[in-house]
């Protein structure tokens, strides 16, 4: 399984408008439909107004792979221009 930690540090009082966005546009529950995603959840982070942690789980690379291929992912890449100064990425793989 490969699992990523995507840390989205949020334009100053954005975090709760990019959080409702996602939602308005189906992209969490999209990605959760996927047949070789096991978790896909948004959490805040309680030190940081504007950050949040997003916990992707995955089959395999190529599962994660094709999902970014996929227009929801696609249109959360566009929405971060809105919302989002930078993200971070934190990629492992287990058993």
């Amino acid at each position: 399984m490969m699992v990523l930690n995507v840390i989205y540090k949020c334009k100053p009082g954005k975090r709760e408008a990019f959080l409702e966005a996602i939602k308005v546009e189906g992209i969490d529950q999209a990605s959760r439909d996927e047949e070789d995603n096991f978790r896909y959840d948004y959490f805040l982070s309680a030190d940081d107004p504007d950050e949040i942690l997003l916990l992707e789980c995955w089959k395999d690379e190529d599962a994660q792979k094709h999902h970014a291929t996929l227009p929801h992912f696609i249109k959360l890449g566009e929405m971060k221009a809105d919302y989002v100064e930078s993200t971070e990425l934190c990629k492992y793989f287990t058993e």
